[in-house]
């Protein structure tokens, strides 16, 4: 499903979120507290198309690598050439094939919905990070205010999928979609498996009314 949508998925990420994504993403780098530690070796885990390694290579004074690692190996090559400092990596979230404690930091942006096992995902994210290093997760959440829920769920399940179908010519991955958010922890369940995992100093953030949360925690 996703080497199908490559060709499209960035624009589609932009125009179905009226580009909020963007800030999103600057939200997540600023959450990582890379400025410890600009030149070292950062994770960006079920990375796509490489935004968010993207984002975080071209912080003014950042000198280090982001390494971005996903199995849809065309998503990976739609985004190789984004931002220098970036190394993309197919590799499979739940066995990523690093050493334990290889990096300073990890994010992962509207990925961890998508693992088969969330928990297997969260223990390797653990395994490969440093002792004090932070994780970062973007990802998408439904909001509290019912006003606001009512639109949000409207758009979710009956405007965004048609949207998604006609632009990317899938029939299938836009209905995914709203149907994986739906169906995914909310924040506070999510930050209950995430000190499961080994990570402690967890935390979230909503944002955009509730619609997505940034999460944070410390190896």
């Amino acid at each position: 499903m996703f080497t199908a949508i490559a060709p499209r998925y960035d624009f589609l990420n932009h125009l179905l979120s009226l580009n909020v994504d963007r800030s999103w993403r600057r939200t997540a780098v600023a959450r990582l507290g890379w400025e410890a530690k600009p030149d070292g070796t950062y994770l960006d885990l079920c990375a796509g198309t490489l935004d968010l390694a993207a984002e975080l290579a071209r912080r003014d004074g950042f000198r280090g690598r982001v390494i971005g690692a996903d199995f849809a190996v065309p998503m990976l090559a739609r985004g190789k050439n984004k931002a220098a400092r970036t190394v993309p990596v197919a590799a499979d979230a739940l066995e990523l094939p690093f050493p334990a404690a290889r990096f300073d930091g990890a994010l992962v942006g509207f990925g961890v919905r998508n693992l088969a096992d969330l928990d297997s995902g969260l223990r390797e994210a653990a395994r490969v990070l440093k002792p004090g290093a932070r994780f970062v997760i973007l990802e998408f959440a439904t909001p509290r205010f019912s006003p606001l829920r009512a639109i949000y769920l409207f758009y979710f399940r009956r405007i965004l999928p048609a949207i998604g179908r006609l632009v990317s010519k899938h029939r299938d991955a836009y209905t995914y979609l709203p149907e994986s958010v739906l169906a995914f922890p909310e924040p506070e369940a999510l930050s209950q498996r995430l000190v499961a995992a080994g990570f402690s100093h967890v935390g979230f953030e909503r944002l955009t009314g509730g619609i997505c949360a940034v999460h944070y925690g410390t190896r």
